[in-house]
């Protein structure tokens, strides 16, 4: 069976399992010493790794925890965006531009400290199915 997990390279495991646990209410799993720890409490586990700003990741570029952009991030589905958008800002989140809503809920464009972005999602009627094409 497969599974899915989650890595999120940061600069500072401290900070980083702070915020990641006061902004969506993880819980520590398992620590792998001073280079990660995993965070359990979503549908898959979260594993913050230890990587120092400049060394090399893919592709040959070199980390920098400044914003950026990939096109992979992750969304995190929430019963109420606006607790969930308070909750994450003051656990040190920036929330990047007004909660926008549509006819399959809202969506909320964050970013954690380590310039990683995410979104917070609420679903409202059927979710994503208001806008499904039909197979």
């Amino acid at each position: 069976m497969s599974a899915l997990l989650v890595n999120i390279d940061v600069d500072d495991l401290k900070k980083a399992e702070a915020f990641y646990i006061a902004a969506f209410g993880l819980t520590v799993g398992r620590r792998f010493g001073e280079a990660g720890v995993e965070l359990l409490g979503l549908a898959a586990p979260i594993y913050l790794l230890v990587k120092a700003p400049g060394s090399i990741a893919a592709a040959g570029q070199a980390r920098d925890y400044r914003r950026h952009w990939t096109p992979v991030h992750i969304d995190i589905v929430v019963p109420d965006i606006d607790s969930a958008v308070a909750r994450a800002t003051a656990a040190g989140a920036a929330l990047e531009a007004p909660v926008k809503s549509a006819n399959w809920g809202k969506l909320a464009l964050m970013a954690d400290p380590f310039g990683h972005g995410f979104c917070l999602i609420e679903f409202v009627g059927r979710g994503y199915d208001e806008i499904a094409t039909p197979a």
